[in-house]
C-alpha cells in the first residue's frame, strides 16, 4: 500500500528562472515568492511554469532571472479572486533544490488522487482522442490540490470510463497551453492553462499495486533509457 502522506504528490523540475521573484505570502514568518521557469520538453520546446519557492531557498542559491535550478517538490492548486471570481490557479511548490540531476528528464510528476468531475472526451479534427480530467489530491491539515489532466489515445479511452470518486494514479509532466479566450463577439484574450500530461495511470483495484516512487523515477530516467 501506498503511503498516501509521503507520495501523492511529486514533482521534478530543471530549467531556467524566466521572471523576477514575486512576493506571494508569508507563513510564520518565512517570505514565499513566484517565478517562472523555462522547462524544455523531451521534444525540444519548452513549457513556461508558475513556480513558488521560499526567500530562504532563493537567497541560498541566489537565484534569479537567468539561474538555473533542478528542484523536487509538489503540484499544488489554491483560488484566487480575479475580476470578482474565484479562479483556480496552479503552482510548482519547491520544497527541495538539489545540487545535481536528478536525471535527464526535466519535467517529471507523479499524483495519487480521486476523480472530483466526470471525464470529458473528445476527439480533434485528425481523429486524436483525448480526455480531460480533474483529480483532488489530499494534503497535509485537511486540504486538497485540484488537478487538471490530460490523457491522450489509448489513456483517454481509459479514463472516459472512470467515474467521481474513483481512485487514480498517473505519472507525466506539468505542461502550459496558450488559448484564447473570447470574451465579446469582437474581444479575446491570450491565456495560459497548466495542466499534467499523462503519460501512464493506474486506476480501480490496481492503484494499491501501483508504486508511484517507481513510476516517478522510470519517469525522470525515460531519457536516459532512449540515449542508451
Amino acid at each position: 500500500m501506498i503511503n498516501v502522506e509521503k507520495q501523492n504528490n511529486k514533482v521534478y523540475l530543471k530549467g531556467e528562472i524566466v521572471t523576477e521573484a514575486k512576493f506571494s505570502h508569508e507563513i510564520y514568518g518565512e517570505g514565499f515568492y513566484e517565478m517562472e521557469v523555462m522547462v524544455k520538453r523531451l521534444s525540444g520546446q519548452s513549457d513556461v511554469l508558475p513556480v513558488t519557492i521560499s526567500e530562504r531557498l532563493i537567497e541560498s542559491k541566489n537565484l534569479k532571472i537567468g539561474s538555473e535550478i533542478c528542484a523536487l517538490g509538489q503540484f499544488r492548486s489554491y483560488n484566487k479572486q480575479v475580476d470578482g471570481k474565484s479562479k483556480l490557479m496552479l503552482t510548482v511548490f519547491v520544497r527541495e533544490l538539489l545540487d545535481y540531476d536528478y536525471g535527464k528528464n526535466p519535467n517529471n510528476i507523479a499524483l495519487l488522487g480521486y476523480i472530483c468531475k466526470p471525464p470529458i472526451y473528445r476527439t480533434t479534427p485528425f481523429n486524436r482522442e483525448i480526455a480531460d480530467v480533474l483529480i483532488a489530491v489530499n494534503r497535509a491539515y485537511n486540504k486538497s490540490d485540484y488537478i487538471p489532466c490530460i490523457a491522450w489515445g489509448r489513456n483517454a479511452r481509459f479514463v472516459k470510463n472512470l467515474t467521481v470518486g474513483e481512485k487514480i494514479a498517473i505519472s507525466g509532466r506539468i505542461q502550459s497551453r496558450e488559448y484564447q479566450k473570447k470574451l465579446s463577439e469582437t474581444e479575446t484574450k491570450l491565456m495560459t492553462a497548466y495542466e499534467v500530461s499523462v503519460s501512464k495511470l493506474a486506476a480501480f483495484d490496481n492503484v494499491d499495486n501501483f508504486d508511484l516512487e517507481r513510476e516517478f523515477d522510470l519517469e525522470v530516467m525515460a531519457l536516459e533509457k532512449e540515449t542508451v
